[in-house]
Parts: C-alpha cells; sequence; structure tokens
C-alpha cells in the first residue's frame, strides 16, 4: 500500500542524506521526496511518499524517530489529508494546433509560464495526481518535449497543524 509520511526535521546539513540513507540502508524505496523549510527556518517539513505493509511503514516510522534530526514523524495516509503535485511540461506549439492547445490547457485550469507561439510553451498544473496524469495523456498527441513534477506534497485537513508543538 501506498503511503504518504510527513517529517519535521531539524534544517541542517546532511539530513537529507541520512533520512535517504536509512531507506536505502533497508531496501525501500522512495517514490516522491519533497523537503522545505516551515515558518521556522530553523526546521524543515518533508513529504516522504513509500510503499508497504502497516508492519514496514511502523519500522520505518520507528527508524526515523531514532534519528537524531528528526522532530516528528507522522503518517498521513489514514487521516482524511489533501495531496496535491505539481507538473511543468514544455510542449511543441504551432499556428495550427495552437487554439487547439490553449482550449485544452484552459478547461484543465492550467497555468502558461513561458509563451513561444511559433515552437513551444511550458505549463503549470498542481493538482491531484491523476489530473496530472490526466494532462500529459491530453497533451502527448501535440508533442511534449520534457516534463517535470514535484511528486506529492500532503497535508491533513482537521484544525490540528503538523508542528512543533
Amino acid at each position: 500500500m501506498r503511503h504518504t509520511i510527513t517529517v519535521l526535521v531539524e534544517n541542517e546539513f546532511g539530513v537529507l542524506t541520512r533520512v535517504a540513507g536509512l531507506f536505502s540502508a533497508r531496501g525501500y524505496n522512495i517514490e516522491s521526496l519533497n523537503v522545505a523549510p516551515i515558518l521556522d527556518s530553523t526546521v524543515s517539513r518533508m513529504t516522504v511518499v513509500t510503499r508497504g505493509d502497516e508492519r514496514v511503514i511502523e519500522q520505518i516510522k520507528k527508524q526515523l524517530n531514532k534519528l537524531i534530526p528528526v522532530i516528528k514523524v507522522e503518517d498521513i495516509s489514514h487521516t482524511v489529508h489533501l495531496e496535491r503535485e505539481m507538473l511543468l511540461a514544455k510542449v511543441t506549439t504551432s499556428a495550427d494546433t495552437y487554439d487547439a492547445l490553449l482550449e485544452l490547457l484552459n478547461s484543465l485550469h492550467a497555468t502558461i509560464i513561458d509563451d513561444h507561439i511559433d515552437s513551444h510553451l511550458i505549463l503549470e498544473l498542481t493538482g491531484k495526481a491523476q489530473e496530472l496524469d490526466q494532462l500529459l495523456e491530453q497533451l502527448s498527441p501535440f508533442g511534449i518535449i520534457a516534463s517535470t513534477r514535484t511528486g506529492p506534497v500532503g497535508m491533513r485537513r482537521d484544525a490540528k497543524g503538523f508542528t512543533l508543538n
């Protein structure tokens, strides 16, 4: 089963390497990893997406909690939460396809962030993974030059925050 684990860590040199090393040393795969500072710039929030049964995920959480720079660990997979990814894609355009491409992007609420009508454009879309997959599928006939995705970031929907307290 897919799990989204959020981790608060001290924002210091080598923390990312230590967390990734923990997964690697135990043979666990990281499907996606996002890290950024929170409001308190001495702390970063990691979102790790991995797969495993409940026993494996409990083991991962226990091992993460043993790392010195780790402050707090939570598996939000079984809570009511939101997940979003961001996609940047560079797509071929021409005078013949430009209007149809714009119509598609508008229907999916994608934003054009760099437009070269005669050759290509770069778009941005934030949404659920399935929405990004759908957009990529629909863009395929236009010609995708390159794309990159962030992987999911997640947050619980309840009023409780995932903070230092």
